[in-house]
């Protein structure tokens, strides 16, 4: 507007001194200069020429595609059922008859502890026990013998033969012998439960398989001293598996864990099987938290088994990725996921709406929407938008702070900037941008950011 005015200015000054003293060709050159000028007024405010182009952005349509949500978790493979086996008795370990990697039945002889000591005690119960029933039976013969003089003599006393104080001492000696009887048989008990207590302890000085399975990890070796669970935790002697049946334990962030149900569909890559995918199903979700870290940097996870359905030789301990399979949705209305943004609600400006940015003749329009489901590349539109709405998915540092409703901003397609009123190449040259896909107020993957390269 201010050049304008100058030119007019100017224009209108060669006109009044061309006219005052009659000069054509100043006359002429203030017409044509005002024309000039005007021209340039009217292109201007067509945007035929010096229209700013503002923000360069890429855009993307809507469309309808198929979208399962996934969570991604990792952890070790391991069997469903692992039993591990500790000793309950110490001592040597005189006969191993397994390696690891055998595969037992149940029953089978896996770990014989020396059982001299054991045996020992055996003979020494027995020997008590025995001791123990020879004192009853002593008992009972005298119990015997106080009992047939106690009535005669009562016969006595009734006569009058004997003194009252006669009478008592051998009524008294009569209760004492039944006494006598009683701790006998009580003594003979106690020996027979300490016989069948040695008995127990020789037995488990062999250790048994006590289901069919495979020994996946042996701890001992030949003539090595153990510890038995009598006193303490107990040396863990071997692990069994049944290796035909393996799971996946993982840790899922308590973000996560509401979306993950029993039965779930999971694809598992193992990378000792690099390029392979197998499938999996849910079988177990923790009530309790893992809690670990400290107070300031904790992190709440919560462990996931994921049964293997298929049978691959697997081992104990393996590496895994899983990507748990929460929701399975088709034929629906998505945008890519780096067009979502959020912004300060102007009904409350103390939270945050989600939003797109629309692309409608070089210029921005605001549009809050309700999203749904998503995955890495799309992300599901409940309300908002509708099927083939242009919108702007980049770049990340002009979607998630730049730019606003009713901007002015300039397409890149094909290395060609494009826009409401202005159409041109910047130096003949393509331009690229990669754009970082990530929605704000979500945490962008390692490596990935927001990238512009102009052309060389």
């Amino acid at each position: 507007m201010a050049v304008f005015i100058i030119l007019t200015l100017i224009a209108g000054a060669f006109f009044y001194f061309g006219r005052k003293n009659d000069n054509k060709i100043l006359k002429y050159f203030g017409i044509g200069l005002f024309a000039l000028s005007l021209i340039l007024f009217i292109a201007r405010q067509a945007g035929w020429v010096g229209a700013e182009e503002g923000t360069f952005v890429k855009t993307g349509m809507t469309a309808r595609n198929d979208i399962i949500e996934t969570v991604a978790a990792s952890g070790k493979i391991q069997p469903e059922v692992e039993v591990k086996l500790s000793p309950d008795v110490s001592g040597e370990i005189v006969a191993l008859p397994i390696e690891e990697g055998d595969e037992v039945l149940k029953g089978d002889l896996l770990v014989k502890i020396k059982p001299d000591t054991y045996l020992s005690m055996l003979q020494r119960s027995e020997a008590a026990l025995n001791t123990s029933k020879a004192n009853l039976a002593k008992s009972q013969a005298q119990l015997m013998e106080s009992e047939a003089n106690f009535s005669r003599n009562k016969k006595l006393y009734n006569q009058g033969a004997i003194s009252a104080s006669e009478f008592e001492q051998i009524e008294s000696a009569y209760k004492v012998a039944k006494l006598n009887v009683e701790s006998s048989e009580y003594a003979v008990s106690s020996s027979q439960a300490s016989l069948e207590e040695a008995q127990e302890n020789l037995n488990k000085t062999s250790i048994y398989a006590p289901v069919n399975g495979t020994i996946s990890r042996l701890n001992v070796e030949l003539g090595e001293r153990v510890v038995g669970t009598a006193q303490m935790a107990g040396t863990e002697l071997l692990r069994l598996a049944n290796l035909r049946e393996m799971e996946v334990a993982v840790e899922v962030n308590e973000n996560d864990i509401n979306r993950v149900s029993m039965g779930d569909t999971t694809v598992i890559e193992v990378d000792a099987f690099l390029g392979d995918k197998f499938k999996g199903i849910v079988s177990e979700i923790a009530n309790s938290a893992d809690v670990s870290g400290a107070s300031a940097d904790q992190v709440t996870n919560f462990e996931v088994k994921i049964r293997i359905l298929d049978k691959v030789g697997f081992r104990p301990g393996m590496t895994a990725t899983v990507d748990i399979q929460t929701s399975d949705e088709r034929n629906i209305l998505t945008v890519p996921i780096q067009a979502v943004t959020t912004r300060k609600d102007t009904a409350n400006e103390d939270e945050k709406m989600e939003c797109v940015f629309l692309f409608e003749d070089g210029r921005t329009v605001l549009q809050k929407v309700e999203t749904g489901i998503q995955d890495d590349q799309n992300i599901q539109i409940l309300s908002g938008l509708s099927d083939s709405m242009e919108v702007i998915t980049g770049p990340y540092s002009a979607l998630s702070k730049k730019l606003k409703d009713d901007m002015r901003v300039s397409k890149e397609e094909d290395g060609e900037v494009k826009g409401g009123r202005s159409s041109r190449k910047r130096g003949g040259k393509k331009r690229a941008k990669k754009n970082r896909v990530h929605v704000e107020g979500k945490q962008p993957k390692d490596g990935e950011g927001d990238e512009r390269e102009r052309g060389r």
